[in-house]
This record gives C-alpha cells, sequence and structure tokens, in this order.
C-alpha cells in the first residue's frame, strides 16, 4: 500500500492505493457522484483505494475533481514504473444500457490523452464537464496514454460510469503479470 498527501489552499487530500488488491475501497471525496465512480473504478480495476478529500466545494467541485485525478495518478505511476513483468497493453469496452464507452490504454511512460465523450450538463449536482478534468489529471500524473472513445449512448449517468469502468477494467488487463514479457518495450525501458 503507498499512500500520498497533497494540501493546498483548494484541497486537502490522501490517497492510499494498493495496486494488486481486491477492489476495496472507502473513498469520501466530498463529491457523491465521484464517490461513487471512484468505488466502481476500485471495484473494476482490482485496485484498493482509501480515498479522503476535503476540498473547497462551496464554490464547486472543479478543485476537488481534479486534485484526486492528480494524486491517484501519482500514486498509479509509482506503483507501475518501470513497468516490468506485465502486459503493458489493455483495453476494454464497456457497456452500461444503452451506452458503450471503449478504453485503450498503454503503460508508456508517456502521457497522452485522447477524449472523446459527448456530454454535458450535469448528473444531479455534478458537472459533467468534471469527468474530462479527472480523466486529463489522471493520466498527465499517472505517465499511461489513453484513448476513452463514446461508441454509444445517451444518459449521462451511464456514460460517465461506462467511462471509469472502461478504464479500470483496461488497467486491470494491463497490469496482469505476464513473467514472459519482462520489460515490455523493444526501447528495453519504459
Amino acid at each position: 500500500m503507498v499512500t500520498k498527501q497533497r494540501k493546498t489552499k483548494e484541497t486537502d487530500i490522501s490517497i492510499s492505493l494498493k495496486l494488486d488488491g481486491s477492489g476495496k475501497s472507502a473513498i469520501d471525496s466530498g463529491v457523491g457522484f465521484l464517490d461513487h465512480m471512484l468505488e466502481s473504478f476500485s471495484k473494476h480495476s482490482l485496485i484498493d483505494l482509501d480515498i479522503k478529500c476535503k476540498g473547497d466545494t462551496h464554490i464547486d467541485d472543479h478543485h476537488s475533481v481534479e486534485d484526486i485525478g492528480i494524486v491517484l495518478g501519482s500514486l498509479i505511476a509509482e506503483a507501475l514504473y518501470p513497468v516490468k513483468n506485465m502486459e503493458r497493453f489493455g483495453s476494454a469496452n464497456i457497456v452500461m444500457d444503452e451506452a458503450c464507452v471503449s478504453c485503450d490504454i498503454d503503460l508508456s511512460n508517456r502521457p497522452f490523452l485522447v477524449y472523446e465523450i459527448d456530454i454535458d450538463g450535469k448528473v444531479g449536482n455534478f458537472d459533467t464537464e468534471l469527468v474530462e478534468e479527472f480523466f486529463r489529471a489522471f493520466v498527465l500524473n499517472s505517465r499511461i496514454t489513453a484513448h476513452l472513445v463514446q461508441l454509444r449512448g445517451k444518459n449521462k449517468h451511464h456514460i460517465i460510469e461506462a467511462t471509469f469502468k472502461a478504464m479500470a477494467v483496461a488497467i486491470r488487463r494491463a497490469t496482469t503479470r505476464n513473467d514472459k514479457v519482462g520489460i515490455p518495450s523493444t526501447k528495453d525501458v519504459l
């Protein structure tokens, strides 16, 4: 289990993570919808997560959502690199009723995000634009390449949940142990 804390004028965050876990989580981000998404992420990635965040949600949820992405991503990077004896690449298409989202990732140590999720407005009190902010912060700080693409869907909750689950399953597949691959790169380093 690795732990990281980050305190700014806007947020006070503590996250503990076990990459090779069982999907247990205790999450209190101060943003109810994000808690639901991160619990789902933990369950389907099999990453154990303990997240606590006190943020300036009296303004809005932006700082909490983005900063959790930063801290969670940096913890993933600490747990991953250097990549060795892992599949490295992972992908998943996840359906939630009428919605389907694709996620393809590379544990590349070179961050890049393709985000083609077409949502706007709110789910309850949650601004849907914050989903992209979360994943941008997460991807940049975890130093993975990720392509998140909405294949279909209308219900915003379903689309967002499929996005988090697709990332979770892709990470689970990419981090699957494979002793045959050694360092999975022709460069001999990731």
